[in-house]
């Protein structure tokens, strides 16, 4: 987020330095048909949506910040990078594994892989900020009010 830096940083988080770059994390999704890509006109597919996928690879990488944070705090995205390469049917089990590529201060980016079985079904990059509740408030409130 522009404007919120780590100037004043203790006044920002005071994020629990748990992990280091490499640390994994993962995740598993049983296919569902409310995760098919379905939109306003209907069905496209019944196949893994990607929007029900980046869902669940955010997820995959959010589990660091649960441990991450303090109950005053919390993780706001900010950025999710996607390549879909192959579909996962209703009833297939999808593994997310989540790496922290990166680890800056408040700021933790991961690299994540979706597989079915050795079958790779996508990766791409999260990027979550950990900030105060009120902090996410404030600009919440000041955006609202433009």
């Amino acid at each position: 987020m522009p404007g919120v830096g780590c100037l004043n940083f203790r006044q920002l988080c005071r994020v629990k330095n748990l992990f280091s770059i490499g640390d994994k994390k993962t995740f598993e999704r049983k296919v569902r048909p409310e995760d098919t890509a379905t939109f306003e006109s209907g069905t496209v597919h019944p196949v893994f949506a990607t929007f029900a996928l980046t869902r669940d690879a955010e997820w995959c990488s959010r589990l660091f910040v649960l441990e991450m944070k303090e109950a005053d705090e919390e993780g706001i995205g900010t950025f999710v990078e996607v390549k879909h390469f192959s579909p996962a049917f209703v009833g297939d089990t999808v593994l997310f594994d989540a790496e922290i590529d990166e680890l800056n201060k408040n700021n933790v980016n991961c690299f994540f892989t979706a597989k079915v079985g050795e079958r790779l079904i996508a990766e791409g990059r999260t990027g979550q900020k950990i900030l105060t509740k009120i902090k996410i408030e404030q600009l919440f409130n000041e955006l609202k009010q433009k």
